[in-house]
């Protein structure tokens, strides 16, 4: 089961399209990659090489 992890100031920011995009920050408190492609990815995955 996954850990949850509560959401603090900096963790994400709203985009102009009204998505919510999680930071580099929220990232490293997760301590995990989700091989998603995120766009703040600490741990330097690229979903379009793999």
């Amino acid at each position: 089961m996954k850990k949850i992890i509560p959401l603090e100031e900096g963790d994400y920011y709203i985009t102009e399209e009204g998505y919510r995009c999680f930071t580099e920050q929220y990232h490293l408190k997760r301590g995990y990659c989700c091989k998603s492609g995120c766009r703040h990815c600490p741990y330097g995955y690229n979903k379009n090489i793999e």
